[in-house]
């Protein structure tokens, strides 16, 4: 068994999956702070969800939801790998050298994450890159990538404006966008309708930092926090060996369980654990905020799905029919198939502290401490030590990043 398989998270896959957050984006403009690698494809994939529902509803297609999901993770880390090519070097590459750039990056991600060696999800990496399934799925995810692209120079463009080249960019990207014109959620949001409005209020994640009280390297919003846990659910739904729709609901769950905190910010857990009974208040402005202000941004259909990912995000739960179940302790196995749409809720609550370790333990390693930080490293190793939940043994997850003892 390979430690991919026996761990779901070894310690060089979430490192590599944090090098994200290292990465600064339009770093030769003048641009506002907020701008990383971790953030653009938090909100890509947000974006990504929003094409694809449009897609669903609009054209009536039958899109397969786990090719996106895995598809945009492994652009994620296509991307990080060749972090230092600039966009328009990138996009020319990848078009005169595409398979030999990619089979450059087949072999540096397996240097850089050896636990990825040999394993079945690198094996459907190189297969998406190689081959030409899923082609709408693929566009839907290209038409996300440049939507993404656009929110941040819509903010960068007015503190650019005549300097040399902006204007070329502005162009190349609205001619990519248009590229994707026949897809109906890229129509919707060229209207500046509610979708569009909706896409500029999940944004606003991206300014929302965490450890607001404790300076930190790097840096990370709540934006790249939800796509972390995202990642990180999805390799432990795989890892367990759920079904494609347990392992799709995952992803999903963590891409958008802090979606309310647009509206009410990130409230820490000190805070909410101060006054009983507070945390289930805090809950309840947030619920009432989601229906008052943001649901009415979606259409109806999406409502249910999205207060499903959000309301009891760290409960585990199935669907029997119309009904919402939740559920004490794992989920039976008898349920793990996909009329039931089960979603790890407890898994995904390990997933949340484990982001919340490494934003620490990160941070320390680089020289950057603080007693809120140092705290996380004492306490959340110990609270989950010798743990397993749903199958994925958080304990010892957390024993890779023990200080080795001195000889």
């Amino acid at each position: 068994m390979s430690q991919l398989q026996e761990l779901a998270l070894p310690k060089d896959l979430i490192q590599f999956i944090f090098e994200a957050a290292y990465i600064q984006r339009w770093n030769d403009h003048i641009r506002p702070q907020g701008f990383t690698e971790l953030d653009k494809q938090a909100h890509k994939m947000m974006i990504m969800y929003v094409l694809a529902r449009c897609e669903e509803q609009d054209h009536k297609v039958q899109l397969d939801w786990l090719a996106l999901v895995e598809g945009a993770i492994f652009e994620f880390l296509h991307r990080v790998v060749l972090t230092d090519i600039k966009p328009p070097v990138y996009h020319e590459l990848m078009r005169e050298q595409g398979p030999q750039l990619n089979a450059w990056v087949y072999k540096e991600l397996v240097r850089r994450i050896p636990s990825l060696q040999d394993s079945a999800f690198m094996e459907k990496f190189r297969a998406y890159f190689d081959g030409d399934g899923f082609p709408l799925e693929k566009q839907i995810i290209r038409a996300a990538h440049y939507l993404a692209t656009e929110w941040e120079f819509r903010i960068i463009y007015r503190m650019n404006e005549g300097i040399f080249g902006v204007e070329e960019i502005k162009s190349a990207i609205s001619d990519e966008i248009e590229e994707h014109y026949n897809l109906a959620g890229v129509q919707k949001i060229a209207m500046n309708g509610k979708t569009r409005k909706f896409i500029d209020l999940i944004g606003k994640l991206r300014f929302q930092k965490r450890w607001s009280q404790s300076p930190r390297v790097p840096e990370t919003s709540v934006m790249g926090h939800v796509l972390v846990v995202a990642v990180m659910g999805y390799f432990c739904a795989s890892a367990r060996g759920a079904c494609r729709q347990r392992i799709i609901n995952d992803f999903l769950g963590g891409l958008w369980h802090d979606l309310p905190e647009v509206l009410t910010r990130d409230i820490i857990s000190p805070i909410k654990r101060s006054i009983e009974g507070l945390d289930n208040l805090i809950k309840e402005i947030e619920e009432r905020q989601m229906r008052e202000i943001l649901l009415p941004l979606l259409p109806d259909s999406w409502q249910k799905d999205i207060l499903n990912f959000t309301i009891h995000e760290f409960s585990n739960r199935i669907r029997l029919g119309d009904r919402l179940q939740l559920l004490e302790g794992d989920i039976p196995e008898r349920y793990n198939r996909d009329e039931f749409e089960p979603i790890d809720g407890e898994m995904l609550k390990g997933c949340d502290h484990l982001a919340a370790f490494m934003e620490a333990w990160l941070s320390i390693q680089c020289g950057i401490t603080s007693s809120h930080l140092t705290s996380v490293i004492a306490t959340l190793p110990q609270k989950y030590k010798g743990k397993v939940i749903g199958g994925i043994p958080f304990g010892a997850i957390y024993e890779q990043f023990r200080k080795k003892e001195e000889p």
